[in-house]
């Protein structure tokens, strides 16, 4: 049942990752320039839909350094904040697919 969560919630992301890339390569054509939509800016814009809910990654800082310390926001948090937001959430979805991907059976002798 893991398995099955893993990969959906795996696909589902990497869905989203390649809806990114489109909509970065479809206004890199329109525009003639290459344009890369950063992770807080997507996430910027998700939070200001009102029908959505969520707070701005500005929120978020403040519960970062106050259970896990300022160690964890400045270089790993915000450095993935600055990431493409494709390629985030490709990584995550691929990590995802493969944590719960199915084992392969054993070959040989090797089922002690």
């Amino acid at each position: 049942m893991i398995r099955f969560l893993l990969r959906f919630l795996g696909l589902w992301i990497l869905a989203g990752a390649f809806i990114a890339l489109v909509y970065d390569g479809t206004k890199s054509i329109a525009g003639n320039a290459l344009y890369i939509t950063k992770l807080s800016d997507t996430w910027l814009h998700l939070s200001s839909l009102e029908w959505l809910h969520l707070s701005g990654p500005e929120t978020f800082r403040p519960a970062v350094v106050r259970y896990a310390g300022e160690w964890l926001w400045d270089p790993f948090i915000q450095t993935v904040l600055e990431q493409p937001t494709w390629l985030v959430l490709g990584v995550l979805g691929a990590i995802l697919v493969l944590l719960g991907r199915k084992k392969k059976p054993l070959i040989g002798y090797g089922r002690d």
